[in-house]
């Protein structure tokens, strides 16, 4: 996991409070500043009952994504030894073996690194909050994590598809459309309901490996408030599973959508709120090509694949002309224009900073009013269209084998799967992204750079 030893990792230590306090040993997080609430949003998670231990898990998940975005990750090697202190309601049952342990070994899987949390009691209880208004779907079955991504909008609209009005969409995005009313009313789960903010003008560590148990944990509370034992996962198989088969250099595996991750959670929740969610990948060996085929094919929401994001850019890296592109070049959207590729379907070039991957160089594949060309993005663009190509060359390879083998092993209990099993679908799926990522270079042009860089020029 690291390339140094654990008296060496970079420590942080950090103490959440309810109001500010003198400084300590550790860098002050204050609910109210650093933790910051928005009351409406934070209404959609509240019901008839006002139930402490879910404050309490927003404020888990806001505390960790503030030291995973505060401390920057060391140059050589990933871990960090995270020392982090938060108030809660009912601490006996948050310092439990069974919540700590659970809670400690999804952390440090998800994100690679040392956890030590301790928790405290609260100075004073969270003022009670009610919406007895809001309306849950009748005889709610499942929970689905409904975002700006592909994936989730397709996800959403099939698994309507099957339980009807019994999903219940929980929004993870940050767009209008993604904060319904109804009737004038606000509806259940209408986002996140809180950010969190540093002392500094921009937080330093960028890879926030710990989004993944922020919506993990979202979901989680929406399954246990409406009483819902089914989370569905919208990744499609390359999202979830190819991070971990072809990781980054250097980095720690990604694990934000694997069912080894889901699996911890489960535990957790089943400690801390007694209530057990099973989490389910209905598209986990589907491309995310076939995913966007069966959106278009059989939902009445097919058109709204096009206004979807996948882009990991920030808006400042990627404008053109003072708006905002996807920059058609990283991971994500090579992995969204293979895919579009893939359903037979198109989208406009202007989409992309990066419009036309068919051009002979990285330079000339760029929009015009674009100045923003940065050694950066050009190594994000070759991890990318490698990792892609990386992925590929995993399908009926011998020298992979054992890679296979040992990646099916880990996702099969999970899952429910034998070995077996589990090996035969991962193979499958290995091969249909070959097949469409091969079928995609191809169609790119003998010149372009992308085919020179896979070195596939013909």
């Amino acid at each position: 996991m690291n390339n140094v030893t654990p008296k060496e990792l970079p420590k942080l230590d950090v103490v959440v409070s309810e109001t500010r306090r003198r400084a300590n040993a550790g860098v002050p997080c204050v609910i109210g500043e650093h933790i910051q609430f928005n009351e409406d949003k934070l209404l959609s998670y509240c019901f008839a009952e006002w139930k402490p231990v879910v404050f309490d898990m927003l404020v888990v998940a806001a505390a960790v994504e503030f030291c995973d975005r505060l401390q920057r990750r060391p140059t050589i090697g990933w871990s960090r030894d995270i020392h982090l202190e938060i108030p809660v309601h009912e601490q006996s049952l948050w310092e439990s073996d069974s919540v700590k342990t659970a809670l400690i070994s999804a952390l440090g899987f998800l994100t690679g690194d040392r956890w030590n949390i301790s928790f405290v009691s609260r100075k004073a209880a969270e003022v009670s909050r009610t919406q007895a208004t809001l309306a849950l779907p009748s005889g709610a079955k499942a929970i689905v994590p409904f975002s700006d991504g592909m994936d989730s909008r397709a996800v959403a609209a099939l698994s309507a598809i099957k339980f009807g009005s019994s999903i219940i969409r929980v929004r993870l995005g940050s767009k209008k459309h993604d904060q319904p009313r109804k009737d004038g009313r606000l509806q259940p789960f209408t986002n996140i309901p809180y950010k969190v903010k540093s002392n500094e003008r921009r937080f330093a560590e960028s890879s926030n490996r710990s989004r993944g148990f922020k919506f993990s944990m979202i979901s989680g509370i929406a399954a246990y408030l409406a009483n819902v034992d089914t989370i569905i996962v919208p990744e499609s198989g390359q999202g979830a599973l190819g991070p971990p088969l072809v990781p980054v250099v250097q980095a720690y595996p990604d694990y934000r959508n694997h069912p080894r991750f889901t699996e911890r959670m489960e535990k957790f929740f089943a400690a801390l709120l007694n209530h057990h969610v099973s989490y389910t990948f209905p598209r986990l060996w589907f491309t995310k090509g076939e995913t966007l085929k069966a959106f278009v094919t059989e939902s009445d929401e097919r058109d709204d694949w096009s206004d979807t994001i996948s882009c990991w850019q920030q808006n400042r890296h990627v404008p053109v002309e003072g708006h905002k592109r996807q920059c058609g070049i990283c991971a994500a959207c090579m992995l969204r224009r293979l895919s579009v590729h893939a359903a037979g379907l198109t989208e406009p070039a202007g989409h992309y900073v990066w419009q036309n991957l068919g051009a002979a160089t990285f330079e000339a594949g760029v929009a015009p009013g674009f100045s923003k060309i940065t050694p950066a993005l050009r190594e994000y663009a070759i991890a990318g269209t490698m990792h892609m190509d990386d992925l590929a060359a995993l399908a009926d390879s011998p020298r992979h084998e054992s890679l296979i083998k040992r990646h099916a092993a880990q996702i099969a209990q999970p899952l429910g799967l034998s070995n077996q099993e589990a090996e035969m679908k991962l193979n499958s799926l290995l091969r249909r992204h070959r097949d469409e990522w091969h079928a995609f270079v191809e169609s790119l042009g003998a010149d372009s750079f992308i085919r020179q860089w896979t070195g596939s020029v013909s």
